[in-house]
């Protein structure tokens, strides 16, 4: 690996920069279609996590959480129980990601807002913070994830880092610490405390390990803001220094990569929302799959085989070959293909489970698909050739890393999605009010009107 930095910024500033940045976030400087996809991420992330709350784990987490005490200071998603901070933060990171339907970034590449939020929200509600409060920090967050990703990227998620309980620690000590209303050095200090802390690996996909890196980095950022505050010592250089995040966890480190500024101004532009309830990367593959059997009719028993071409990268994300229950299914491009194909609605919650995951037609469908992993494609990009008996030959592709650019569009979609998700927990009344006062966010003097309403 080389560690030369010949760039001055890069080699002794860079997190020094992003930090500066990151405290410089203003709310009345943002555009309002940022301040809106803001709010679409905070009403995402609530559906998913309302979702995610009847989720083993988070009996587990909570149970475990409240039996060791401390200060009621938050709330818990879909639960009664009021835990410290720190603990809320692990638990509604988890549970927001647990059914991984949460959205993504591919900057990262991960999923931004269920590792910045809830140690965020935890905080927030603690403070009695606004509405408007809450929606700068968590932008000021959001960018520097992507930012400290795209420096990142492709080596260290390909090395086996789950870039969301690894690059999402620093999102969320951003959030929190602009929240806190830290300066530019302390910001960076934060960043420092939180790159220390964080962890996440890619072969716990398909176990309850994943979500809880969600959990894990939003915590580690909130403690780390905290940290902070109080003057706890840090490299303020943390992500570029010899020995540091970047050096030891990516071997193309690109510095520049952090301080480039996208196309659209802000990373949150690219932020892409799930309409299927499975890993990020079998929504191309579920896409073009649809798009076959409703174009053409296909149905599977006229299938003889199949070619899945993707990105090479899938291959140790989601290809877990014969998935035995509903979370493995999730991270199985064969299985969701062979679900799509077969009409189950991959957007339901309730099609992941061991009876899909084993049922012998989709077992017998998923094993007539080939996967022809390729260097340099789209990242989410699947295409899908399906070969029939009679010899004809039908193909369909999607792209899945394209983003909206229809908003508003995009937010009729995301309402529709948090109904569906959060009336069976609330109930349809209170899942209104929720969704109301989410969506009028920058309107709320105390953020604390969210937690009550999502907490039962």
């Amino acid at each position: 690996m080389d560690t030369h930095i010949s760039d001055p910024v890069v080699a002794t500033k860079l997190t020094r920069t992003l930090a500066a940045q990151a405290s410089a976030v203003t709310y009345e400087a943002l555009p309002e279609p940022v301040r809106e996809l803001a709010r679409q991420c905070v009403l995402d992330y609530y559906g998913v996590a309302l979702a995610g709350a009847d989720d083993p784990l988070a009996t587990i987490l909570v149970d475990e959480l409240a039996e060791a005490g401390g200060a009621a200071q938050a709330s818990i998603i879909g639960h009664r129980v009021k835990l410290p901070a720190l603990s809320a933060a692990l638990v509604n990171g988890a549970i927001g990601h647990a059914l991984d339907y949460d959205d993504v970034n591919l900057a990262m590449p991960g999923h931004p807002s269920v590792a910045i939020l809830p140690g965020l929200i935890a905080l927030a509600e603690q403070r009695n913070s606004t509405g408007r409060e809450v929606v700068a920090a968590f932008v000021a967050g959001y960018e520097t994830a992507c930012r400290i990703g795209m420096a990142l990227r492709p080596g260290h998620y390909d090395r086996g880092f789950h870039a969301t309980g690894t690059v999402g620690a620093f999102g969320a000590a951003a959030a929190c610490a602009h929240l806190l209303g830290l300066d530019a050095e302390a910001m960076a200090r934060a960043l420092g405390i939180a790159g220390t802390q964080a962890a996440g690996l890619k072969s716990q996909f398909g176990t309850m390990c994943k979500p809880f890196h969600a959990g894990k980095a939003s915590q580690s950022g909130l403690l780390a803001a905290r940290l902070a505050a109080r003057g706890f010592s840090s490299r303020p250089d943390l992500v570029e220094c010899e020995q540091g995040f970047a050096l030891t966890h990516a071997p193309d480190f690109d510095g520049q990569a952090a301080l480039a500024a996208p196309a659209s101004g802000f990373h949150i532009f690219a932020n892409l929302f799930k309409y299927h309830a499975a890993c990020y990367l079998t929504h191309g593959p579920i896409e073009s799959a649809r798009a076959l059997r409703e174009r053409h009719g296909v149905k599977p028993e006229q299938i003889a085989r199949m070619t899945l071409s993707l990105d090479k990268s899938c291959e140790r994300v989601c290809n877990i070959p014969a998935p035995t229950d509903g979370l493995e299914a999730k991270f199985s491009l064969r299985q969701t293909v062979a679900m799509a194909l077969s009409g189950v609605d991959t957007a339901s919650l309730a099609a992941y489970s061991s009876e899909t995951a084993t049922d012998p037609a989709l077992v017998r469908l998923r094993d007539k698909l080939a996967l022809d992993f390729r260097q340099g494609w789209p990242q989410a990009k699947g295409e899908l050739e399906v070969t029939l008996g009679d010899g004809r030959v039908l193909r369909a592709s999607h792209d899945a890393g394209i983003p909206s650019s229809d908003i508003a569009g995009q937010r009729e979609r995301l309402v529709a999605k948090f109904g569906a998700l959060a009336e069976p927990v609330l109930g349809a009344a209170r899942a209104r009010e929720l969704r109301a006062a989410i969506l009028g966010l920058d309107r709320l003097a105390d953020v604390g009107a969210l937690t009550t309403l999502a907490a039962l």
